[in-house]
């Protein structure tokens, strides 16, 4: 018998429930960050862009990358990066060109709008940082053990998908 057969989502204990459990958390974090983002912006009146928009403008900063490159280093997460870069090109917050050496390619970087969306984001993260700390919320070294084991988690993924065991 196996072990989901045993106990269903979120649910069990052991190594499997809390595996779960942590699942369903990360996908909650993911949602709850993009909520937040989403309210900061509402508070402070620009409607005419998406939290996840905003949270690749901070990714970028003062990088030029193509848009390829944008999954490749970790700046855009979702499928629909065309979408998006078109958006903020149209809207006035990306500037983007052809390569000049490989012509199919188009480059993109920050506008001075762009720059505006990224420091109100890293504004936004700042005071975070600064509310966990201050309220003794979570630690330095409890943070870094909570980044070192997601980051193990992630390379098992990724080995996963490359089918190394």
């Amino acid at each position: 018998m196996s072990i989901h057969s045993e106990i269903g989502p979120r649910q069990g204990t052991g190594f499997m429930g809390g595996y779960l459990e942590t699942l369903a958390l990360l996908e909650r974090l993911h949602r709850l960050l993009l909520d937040v983002i989403k309210d900061e912006f509402e508070r402070v009146g620009i409607l005419d862009i998406n939290a996840v928009q905003a949270l690749l403008l901070f990714n970028i900063g003062d990088n030029e990358v193509t848009a390829g490159e944008l999954k490749t280093r970790g700046y855009y997460q979702g499928s629909n990066v065309s979408y998006n870069l078109k958006k903020l090109v149209e809207t006035g917050y990306m500037h983007h060109q052809r390569c000049e050496i490989d012509r199919r390619a188009v480059r993109v970087r920050l506008t001075e709008k762009g720059r505006n969306i990224r420091t109100i984001v890293g504004d936004l993260f700042e005071r975070h940082a600064e509310g966990l700390v201050g309220r003794e919320i979570i630690t330095l070294e409890h943070l870094g053990e909570i980044t070192n084991s997601l980051r193990r988690m992630e390379r098992y993924w990724a080995d996963q998908i490359r089918y190394i065991y």
